[in-house]
């Protein structure tokens, strides 16, 4: 928390606030829509009192007002307010329209303009695409910079890789992702179903951009989103972590039965950690073991695949429970695999603790729901004093504490009811699971609670 308090204080000396003028080049001049051009749906785009305002019509799809010009790395600066009505917006920028994408569908990242009960704002969308990357469940302390009804600064940096949106001065969302490099700058009107909902606005104003000689702001002291391959960023090594595998050796990993690691049944190649159709190596676990911990990875699954990430894992074989003696992360296609309906109440379906307890149901929004053959992120915080959390693609879907009487409850009803002590260790290797089926993994990374 100091970390964080310390870097916030820095941006808010730093940013500019709702009203004033930013530095750089002016998008928007105050009159008339030079320099700008209409995508997407029909919706009202019109100057008003100095600013553009953007007005929803029903039944028509997002609608989008670009920049004639593109940009590849800028800092962002601009104010936005809504009155009528709380209705979803948000700012693209590096996005495009081609009639080889979906008949010239926008796409792109974007920065939400969220002020729906769940209150995303700022956090960094892929358009049209992979969805969210960044959530205010990653860092709910932005969920309160947002303001209905009140002129909002909203500052973008785009430098290289590295995506940071922050809002009235604090930290919102740090995200690296190299997929674009260039493209326009878009205000989006969101697209409504109901009349009633006609005429909800969205006003822009002060809107800036500088593209030379940037100076980003100090670090932002939040969670990191680095969707680069096994990439450890400089930051993410300030806030303590490491890569748990290099992305191209069996260094720190052997088979979880043998001393050395498979000869057969997993993949080294093209920066995944795979298991190959039909298996055949056994599972493999970590040279080192780990107490307190906080574990973030990303994960692919083929069609109708099992797997598991085991952590606090104590033995490679439990006699009692014929599995191993660890807590498991399940990963598992749910509409193909048969275990998703086994257990109780869904303890067996993906991102559960295995056979114990239930992961909470999932959000349907593009990026947060699980997709089979394609890159997902799990995220394990296990600490010191018995708390556990399990997360999917930014968001928490369980958490427990394993020293409560709650638990032991779960535990008593599970496969593990004979096994003594189940859940308790202090102290444990990290497995991951040759169930037979393909699954990838990547981006393996891990740092110490203290």
């Amino acid at each position: 928390m100091r970390q964080t308090a310390f870097a916030v204080g820095l941006l808010c000396a730093g940013v500019a606030g709702a009203g004033d003028k930013p530095a750089g080049t002016a998008l928007f001049d105050g009159r008339t829509l030079a320099g700008w051009k209409q995508l997407g749906g029909a919706a009202d785009y019109q100057v008003t009192d100095g600013a553009i305002v953007g007005s929803t019509r029903p039944g028509v799809p997002n609608s989008f007002l670009v920049t004639e010009k593109d940009y590849g790395d800028f800092i962002l600066e601009f104010d936005v307010r809504q009155d009528v009505g709380p209705t979803n917006s948000g700012v693209q920028f590096r996005s495009r329209s081609a009639p080889e994408f979906e008949n010239g569908r926008v796409h792109g990242y974007q920065a939400d303009i969220d002020p729906s009960p769940r209150r995303w704002s700022g956090h960094i969308y892929e358009e049209a695409q992979r969805g969210w990357f960044s959530t205010g469940e990653l860092n709910p302390a932005s969920k309160s910079l947002y303001k209905f009804g009140e002129w909002n600064h909203y500052r973008i940096e785009a430098i290289g890789p590295r995506l940071r949106v922050w809002i009235n001065g604090g930290a919102v969302a740090d995200v690296i992702d190299d997929a674009k490099q260039t493209g326009f700058i878009g205000l989006q009107i969101h697209s409504i179903d109901k009349p009633e909902d006609a005429g909800r606005t969205t006003s822009w104003k002060n809107l800036a951009i500088q593209t030379g000689r940037l100076q980003p702001l100090p670090p932002m002291g939040i969670f990191i989103r680095n969707n680069l391959p096994n990439n450890l960023d400089a930051d993410e090594k300030a806030q303590g972590w490491r890569l748990l595998w290099d992305g191209r050796t069996a260094q720190g990993w052997r088979g979880a039965r043998q001393q050395a690691f498979p000869q057969k049944g997993w993949s080294l190649v093209n920066g995944e950690l795979a298991v190959l159709p039909g298996g055949g190596g056994g599972d493999i676990m970590t040279v080192e073991e780990f107490g307190a911990f906080e574990l973030q990875l990303d994960f692919k699954v083929s069609a109708g695949a099992n797997s598991g990430i085991f952590y606090l894992l104590t033995s490679q074989h439990d006699v009692a429970s014929g599995a191993p003696l660890g807590l498991e992360y399940q990963i598992l296609d749910d509409e193909r695999h048969p275990d998703a309906k086994l257990g109780r109440d869904g303890n067996r379906t993906l991102a559960s603790l295995y056979d114990v307890l239930p992961r909470a149901k999932l959000m349907t929004n593009v990026g947060i729901a699980p997709k089979v053959d394609a890159w997902q992120h799990a995220r394990i915080v296990s600490r010191a004093d018995g708390s556990v959390e399990h997360w999917l693609n930014g968001v928490r879907v369980l958490s427990f504490d394993r020293n409560s009487d709650a638990f032991r409850s779960q535990v008593a009803a599970s496969k593990f009811r004979s096994t003594a002590g189940f859940g308790t260790a202090s102290r444990g290797r990290i497995l991951l699971q040759d169930h037979g089926d393909a699954v990838a993994y990547r981006s393996i990374k891990i740092r110490p609670l203290d």
